[in-house]
């Protein structure tokens, strides 16, 4: 079948290119639209979170999604309330503004703040599914309130604001991640690949991955909600992922280029060869990203929906895209036949793991368990103002009001009663939470028939300890009346318990699949199951070092953030699917050569010098091509994708060097013969439906095999 695809990519290689170019435009055309269609990832499923939240949806109208801070002007000013009044009836003739509130209308005495010299002005918008319409309508009202009130500063904040800079800095932070990552990538291959023709497919293959990444999650908007953040993440890991395949292919290519002259023969044995291999990594990483579909949010689910459809896109483009530009291009790249395995710096390495394996295991194994220590200690948030750097004006806005007007800003545990404000069980109720722990005020007010709201205000942060402990009070001890608990803590307390009821069965899932790819490859029970613990310890060291930077606050002067004392919760879980894909992509590079070697007859300590050997540079060059691609969206704005990028590029580093180049070598030679045991009945399976290498056509008889990984 591959040897097909390689012959028909080469016959076809002008038809095969231009699709793959129209396919590039409409991506960066049509498919940069998906930022319009995001939704803003607050809960999960049929949570009580989520329940309230529509109940309050419904009926609540007067809710102020945009709110501006006029600062430094005195308020009882004659000047400054002309001028903040005649604003916002400006503001109020916009027709999609609902309501404008000020400090100079009856009974909001609660815009003035203590000082004199502080104001707030809300306003409300009407809601609309239009994304980027509601951009534009936040940008109106901050182009009308600016300079709007002489002498005086004027910032625009609130939950509108905030998630306009979310999705404006997710699309910036994109396409800058984009191009700081590519001329940095194109620098490493020219290193690698030593001319111009061969270090530029690959950065090809990653510019039509991400291009069909946009226009996959733009489909997938119209049936499942997707996150802001999902765009970056299914992008940069095409970005990533392409280039990976596409080096493998390259490289095949130069190899088989050394030892044949006619190009179309050339690509058929690449294709056939090389396109085995990815196929077969392409498999491990959507097993991995399969784990996402258990989880009950539809978020999760449509990263896993785009993730998948993106690792199908990049095997697609390493396939077709790859191979025509070599058709192409071939008669001008250079050929590198394979290099002796006996002395190479990565025998050598093996060697040196080798010689004391107990020992190397050992120390390599207690490194990751330290680093991995932080994420004992690890806290939570879920997507509020501060994942915006403090640069920007709605995070600036939003801290303020917050620290001058405590209760304005989405902080307040929201109560949606099952009975009318008016209800004498309410206001008991009312009465009875101004007495709990950590409650600093209580307001209650109607929203429909038989429906009200209770704001409770909480001590500390609004996703803070103490708001956590006040969900959970109200939720523990229920009025005699109907209630659904939520609000940004609810949001948080409800998304954990969620992940931590499906996380044990999405890591059986993941586990399982991998698991039974590693023994289809291997025939071995002891191989897989040694690479799953060794995922697991180098994943424990990704996140403990992900809480030392960005919940600690290390490195923040370097990489450009504010620390706040938690981390996303969306990070980890989506870190570990798109880690633990990557860690098995490297994994099978590496198993497989060993494999191979064992299979002509070296013993198992022999055959893993070679298997290093033989894949070292290979798994180096990736590695190093992928935490490129990652970095570029470390540069970015959003907290949550600089945490993404940072735990990407930190998990490859630690699995291609202390996991593939110590760990599995010391392993392996404490096992020995042991590696490839798997009981009887195993064994026949495998024969049977395991996968095996097809021998290679078009080598002398008797030539010795060597495949490229």
């Amino acid at each position: 079948m591959y040897a097909a695809i390689g012959r028909f990519t080469h016959r076809h290689r002008w038809t095969v290119i231009a699709a793959w170019a129209v396919l590039l435009v409409l991506g960066f055309t049509i498919g940069v639209s998906v930022f319009g269609h995001l939704s803003d990832s607050g809960g999960s499923g049929n949570a009580e979170s989520v329940q309230g939240y529509e109940r309050l949806a419904r009926f609540q109208t007067s809710q102020p999604g945009i709110v501006a801070l006029v600062d430094g002007a005195p308020v009882d000013s004659p000047a400054v309330a002309s001028a903040v009044t005649e604003t916002a009836q400006a503001l109020a003739a916009l027709p999609y503004v609902a309501e404008v509130r000020t400090a100079y209308q009856p009974g909001d005495g609660m815009l003035r703040g203590p000082d004199g010299r502080t104001s707030l002005l809300t306003v409300t918008v009407e809601r609309t599914e239009d994304m980027m319409a509601m951009h534009e309508h936040v940008q109106e009202v901050r182009d009308t309130l600016h300079g709007a009130v002489p002498g005086a500063r004027v910032l625009v904040g609130g939950p509108d604001a905030v998630m306009a800079d979310e999705m404006r800095t997710s699309q910036e932070d994109l396409f800058r991640g984009q191009l700081v990552a590519l001329p940095v990538l194109l620098l490493a291959l020219l290193v690698v690949f030593r001319g111009f023709r061969s270090a530029v497919l690959p950065i090809l293959g990653a510019l039509v991955t991400v291009a069909g990444a946009l226009l996959l999650l733009l489909a997938a908007t119209r049936v499942v909600d997707v996150a802001g953040y999902a765009v970056d993440v299914v992008a940069l890991f095409g970005l990533g992922l392409a280039v990976d395949y596409s080096l493998l292919m390259v490289s095949r290519f130069r190899e088989e280029k050394a030892l044949r002259s006619d190009t179309g023969t050339t690509i058929e044995h690449t294709v056939g060869s090389a396109g085995r291999t990815i196929t077969y990594s392409a498999m491990t990483v959507i097993a991995s990203l399969s784990g996402l579909l258990v989880f009950d949010d539809p978020v999760f689910r449509s990263l896993a929906i785009g993730g998948i459809a993106t690792v199908l896109v990049a095997l697609a483009a390493g396939l077709t895209l790859v191979p025509a530009l070599l058709a192409l291009w071939g008669g001008r790249i250079k050929a590198e036949a394979p290099g002796g395995v006996d002395a190479g710096f990565f025998a050598r390495l093996a060697r040196l793991a080798q010689r004391r394996p107990a020992a190397v295991a050992g120390a390599t194994t207690a490194v990751l368990l330290l680093a991995g220590t932080p994420f004992l200690g690890v806290s939570y948030s879920n997507g509020d103002h501060r994942v915006l750097p403090t640069s920007l004006e709605s995070r600036q806005a939003t801290d303020l009001v917050g620290q001058r007007f405590p209760g304005m800003t989405a902080g307040p545990v929201q109560v949606v009663a099952g009975a009318p404000a008016s209800d004498p069980s309410v206001q008991r109720y009312v009465a009875q939470l101004r007495e709990l722990p950590d409650v600093e005020g209580v307001s209650v007010e109607q929203l429909g028939t038989g429906l009200s709201l209770v704001s409770v205000a909480s001590a500390g942060e609004p996703q803070g300890d103490e708001a956590q402990r006040l969900v959970e009070a109200l939720r523990t001890d229920r009025p005699e009346f109907e209630t659904w608990v939520t609000g940004q803590a609810a949001f948080l307390v409800d998304a954990r318990a969620s992940i931590a009821d499906r996380l044990p069965y999405a890591v059986l899932l993941i586990a399982l699949a991998t698991f039974v790819l590693l023994f289809l490859m291997t025939g071995s029970v002891l191989v897989p199951l040694k690479a799953l613990l060794m995922n697991t310890l180098s994943l424990g060291a990704t996140f403990g070092t992900m809480v030392w930077i960005f919940q600690d606050g290390h490195l923040s002067g370097p990489l450009g953030f504010t620390a706040f004392g938690s981390i996303e919760l969306w990070v980890p879980i989506v870190v570990f699917v798109f880690a633990f894909g990557l860690s098995m992509d490297y994994e099978v590079f590496l198993l497989s050569r060993i494999k191979e070697a064992h299979d002509r007859g070296l013993a198992t300590d022999a055959a893993v010098v070679d298997g290093l050997q033989r894949s070292g540079r290979i798994i180096t060059s990736a590695a190093l091509l992928v935490m490129i691609a990652f970095l570029g969206f470390a540069t970015g704005q959003n907290l949550g994708i600089k945490e993404m990028g940072v735990a990407l590029t930190v998990a490859v580093l630690v699995d291609a060097t202390l996991v593939r180049c110590l760990l599995v070598p010391a392993t392996m030679t404490m096992l020995g013969g042991a590696n490839w045991w798997a009981p009887p009945w195993l064994r026949r399976v495998h024969r049977r439906v395991g996968l095996h290498e097809a021998p290679d056509v078009g080598r002398p008889t008797g030539a010795p095999v060597k495949v490229l990984v």
